[in-house]
């Protein structure tokens, strides 16, 4: 068995992990924290049978775990020194915030607007993304776990990208999440009278944060719009692209050959396109290919996950599974 620690526990995608990390056959939970809740257990906060303890930040032991989840939100003051303290003491860290996902410093200053926290962290973390960087997440010590939004126009950009399909130019994504994506903080624009039986745009063109990993993973320039649906969790993205001349619809399909072996990831039937009850409270990556004008290169994706497991707490998990040298799927199946 291993060990592991938790830091963040009460937002939704700490409460996904642990319901996650329960279930593996590999994993013992030493620790999970919270601020407002500790001294409370799990299910006095969800509706769970889950009977965790919950332990204020500074009852953490490093020296009971051999890796750690940092599930605080962005730009949360601790961070930094919890992922420091972990890593002197010889703990693995996989961080679900963007603080290390962005490798440039340059690029970090640009779209956060401020220099980064951390330099010396930031040039050792892998970016979070197993089907893409999977040996060198085997040895990294600090991981930078995905953003949801980038994985829906990532995974099914990466293949075209690869196989040199795609015309100079701008890519637009227009994505679609579920309230869950905002996190469980209060917020007035996620209340259900806010957000029931209605459909808002917000961040749309060249301002989201998101776009920053989307771009220095694709190489690709995007607009970007995001859109809030009313349900609770899952995220679709539909993006359009030109290929180059005398690309073909086989061309196309093909290129997605690169994820024939990966276990999470789904090319849809020719036809099909995919939709968030394919993906929901899953592992599973949908993406379908739809072409428009084929003569003129015009094509449509589509890719679907669920943004809590997927597209956040399964990420790390599958990520925690190849740094301490298990089963890349074990607990995930």
């Amino acid at each position: 068995m291993v060990r592991v620690g938790i830091y963040g526990s009460t937002g939704y995608t700490g409460f996904e992990l642990i319901k996650l990390l329960v279930r593996h056959p590999d994993v013992e939970i030493a620790f999970a924290t919270a601020r407002s809740a500790a001294g409370q257990r799990l299910c006095d906060i969800f509706p769970t049978l889950i009977d965790q303890p919950l332990v204020s930040g500074d009852r953490a032991d490093l020296s009971t775990v051999d890796l750690i989840f940092t599930c605080l939100p962005h730009n949360t003051p601790d961070l930094i020194p919890i992922v420091r303290n972990a890593l002197d003491a010889g703990v693995r860290v996989v961080d679900f915030s963007d603080t290390f996902r962005i490798s440039d410093p340059a690029r970090y200053a640009y779209w956060r607007k401020k220099d980064h926290p951390a330099p010396d962290l930031q040039s050792h973390a892998v970016y979070g993304l197993p089907e893409h960087y999977r040996e060198q997440i085997r040895s990294a010590r600090l991981v930078a776990n995905t953003g949801c939004y980038p994985l829906t126009v990532i995974y099914p950009l990466y293949p075209l990208v690869q196989a040199g399909l795609i015309a100079e130019g701008t890519v637009i994504a227009d994505s679609k999440s579920g309230v869950s994506g905002a996190g469980r903080s209060l917020s007035l624009k996620t209340h259900f009278g806010e957000t029931h039986e209605t459909f808002s745009a917000y961040n749309v063109g060249r301002t989201h944060r998101h776009i920053a990993e989307m771009e220095q993973e694709t190489g690709l320039h995007l607009i970007f719009s995001p859109h809030l649906l009313p349900v609770y969790r899952g995220i679709l993205s539909t993006i359009y692209v030109t290929l180059k001349p005398g690309v073909s619809h086989a061309d196309v399909r093909a290129a997605y050959a690169i994820y024939a072996n990966e276990p999470f990831i789904h090319l849809m039937p020719e036809g099909r396109l995919p939709e968030l009850r394919h993906v929901a409270n899953t592992m599973d990556v949908a993406i379908g290919v739809q072409p428009v004008e084929p003569e003129r290169g015009s094509y449509i994706l589509v890719a679907c996950v669920d943004n809590l497991v997927k597209g956040a707490s399964g990420q790390a998990v599958q990520n925690m599974n190849l740094m301490l040298g298990l089963e890349e799927t074990s607990g995930l199946r």
